[in-house]
């Protein structure tokens, strides 16, 4: 049996529907097919978990909400229109949207949670709708009747052991399909959380592991998993395939075409996965395996880099003496509730990389301010400019060298790191550039390994 997921883009219309159930019924295998709500039809267009957003703040601003909820409704019936549903049929979705605020929420944040995760809700009911309508034995399944039980934030849920065991026990028939929601579980007192955006994917590995999937799916608009951004290198190579631990440095480094999170389920229950495009259904995508009896291609996978980080420079004689230097560091981003990225240090300096989406310019000056106070470095810098470079290969531990190539084919380009750090996995290597030297150093170890 596969677990089969489709993205937003994959069901924005009614023609983008039908394809998605061409390829459902090419297969007997995909029976748990996991949707995302209705993404954009064209460029320009708005996705329906905007809509919602919308919709929530309304609510929230008790503004009148009689035009938004005409505007969400009449995505879905598009869509059902064009498979010859009635509106009578499609009432169901319209009374579930109108009710939405008068639901019971503890707070602001899980309504918003509730109001957004209706965008895949609603859109799971209207396609067994469709396939129902069609006479395709299906059954919608909601994360509340399945168990999908989920701890955390409301808008950044994580899923609680106890889903397994109650996905366990759910019963597919062999000739029926189930349509599951993806993005969102429900927490132990019955509310609606969300995983973080792009979550459905997260859905589609927890289904695979919990029903036993022999394979997971992962539909989206392209053919697999690049080497590097096609934004940044012209028609790139595709990954034909790549181990968990590949794709997580690569995810968690700005490969957007799968999310990170998803890998865990996925890697618990060693399903491997299969990330195919749409359009081109027949294309083999790339598949994410066990690293076990793995043999790379290539020497890397993947280069990619992003250019949101910002970092803090120390100097310090004797730093490596400095019992506790380190955690007096730490207590203070604690306190101010910032993650660090990376800490390469040396004898006398140490660099902190920070993500500058948990920064603002009142909390660089808290932190450099209180770190000077408590620390008394020589010198302390903050350095704005600063890019990510991440190279991610298993070959990489297993070729003499590599370290070398790379930094030698930079040189002669003219770009000198700031930081070299070697993964502890021995398959990745992070340098630290200028943000506009970021896509050249891309471009010139994509060519170093795939040209």
């Amino acid at each position: 049996m596969k677990v089969v997921k489709f993205g937003g883009s994959s069901l924005a219309s009614g023609s983008s529907v039908e394809q998605v159930l061409n390829i459902i019924l090419s297969d007997p295998q995909r029976q748990v097919i996991v949707v995302s709500a209705p993404g954009k039809r064209e460029s320009g267009d708005i996705k329906v978990t905007d809509l919602l957003i919308k919709y929530a703040n309304e609510v929230l601003n008790k503004q009148d909400t009689t035009e938004i909820v005409k505007q969400i409704f009449a995505r879905y019936q598009e869509i059902g229109h064009y498979f010859g549903l009635s509106d009578q049929k499609l009432q169901v979705i319209k009374d579930i949207l109108v009710a939405l605020p008068e639901q019971t929420y503890p707070n602001s944040d899980y309504l918003m949670a509730a109001f957004k995760a209706h965008g895949e809700r609603l859109n799971a009911r209207l396609i067994a709708l469709i396939l129902q309508h069609k006479n395709i034995k299906s059954r919608f399944l909601d994360p509340t009747e399945a168990g999908l039980i989920v701890t955390g934030e409301p808008n950044d849920a994580l899923v609680n052991p106890e889903s397994y065991l109650n996905l366990d026990q759910v019963k597919i028939a062999k000739d029926e399909h189930i349509i599951f929601p993806g993005f969102f579980g429900i927490t132990p007192s019955g509310h609606i959380a969300t995983f973080s955006r792009g979550g459905s994917d997260i859905t589609g590995a927890i289904l695979a592991r919990g029903f036993h999937a022999n394979l997971y799916e992962n539909f989206t608009d392209v053919n697999g998993i690049f080497a590097a951004n096609p934004n940044i290198v012209d028609h790139p190579e595709s990954i034909k395939k790549m181990t968990y631990r590949e794709m997580r440095e690569l995810s968690y480094a700005g490969f957007s075409v799968f999310h990170d999170e998803a890998l865990i389920p996925a890697i618990q229950g060693q399903i491997p996965i299969n990330v195919k495009n749409t359009h081109e259904p027949e294309n083999p995508g790339t598949m994410i395996v066990p690293e076990k009896d793995f043999e790379p291609d290539n020497t890397i996978t993947g280069v990619t880099s992003q250019k949101h980080f910002s970092a803090l420079y120390l100097h310090k004689y004797l730093l490596n003496k400095e019992a506790g230097f380190t955690l007096r560091i730490l207590q203070i981003l604690y306190n101010h509730n910032v993650p660090y990225e990376h800490m390469p240090s040396g004898i006398d300096d140490i660099t902190i990389i920070f993500n500058n989406d948990f920064l603002n310019d009142q909390l660089i000056d808290q932190i450099c301010n209180e770190i000077q106070a408590t620390i008394n470095p020589d010198q302390l810098e903050w350095i704005d400019d600063y890019a990510i470079i991440m190279i991610v290969g298993e070959g990489m531990k297993k070729t003499h060298g590599v370290s070398r190539q790379i930094l030698d084919s930079l040189d002669e380009q003219g770009i000198s790191p700031r930081m070299i750090n070697q993964g502890a996995s021995q398959i990745s290597m992070m340098i630290g550039t200028k943000k506009e030297k970021a896509d050249e150093a891309v471009k010139i170890i994509y060519q170093q390994f795939f040209n």
